[in-house]
């Protein structure tokens, strides 16, 4: 019991230290607190936006890791081809095989590019989100603040 008399004042400190440590107070504020309710909105429209294009783009990105990936299954599987009928073959079967080999190769590099812009795009998504959530917690303190103010009028 002794263990969560703590605690519990920790929690009961935190919640009243948000009552006081409310930027907007008085009438006078609430040009500044529209203002910055204004400024909060937009960055939240653009933000919305934003995602929007971002998550348009993802499926532009996937699909091209999906074609590098079948282009570069296929050329390895021709390299491989290639590379069995140069073992017991003449020269120009493994010249062949070697320009097999470096187009697989290079296939493979273009479906790790494309994996990483994928990757990448669905990092600048969570990004994002987690902007968004952010900016709209700010609205919901923003709305808070509006409400107290209001209260206090006679």
């Amino acid at each position: 019991m002794k263990k969560y008399i703590p605690l519990f004042t920790l929690i009961l400190l935190l919640q009243t230290l948000s009552a006081f440590s409310q930027k907007y107070k008085s009438l006078d504020d609430t040009v500044r607190l529209n203002k910055e309710y204004v400024n909060v909105s937009n960055d939240l429209v653009q933000l919305n936006a934003k995602l929007a294009d971002a998550e348009n783009d993802l499926q532009k990105f996937q699909n091209k890791a999906k074609k590098a990936d079948e282009n570069a299954a296929e050329a390895a599987s021709e390299s491989s081809d290639k590379a069995a009928q140069a073992e017991n073959g003449s020269i120009k079967d493994a010249k062949a095989a070697k320009r097999k080999a470096d187009k697989a190769y290079d296939e493979a590099k273009d479906f790790k590019s494309a994996t990483n812009k994928v990757s990448g795009q669905e990092q600048k998504i969570a990004r994002y989100k987690n902007d968004i959530s952010k900016k709209q917690s700010r609205l919901e303190e923003l709305d808070a603040m509006r409400a107290k103010i209001f209260e206090k009028m006679p």
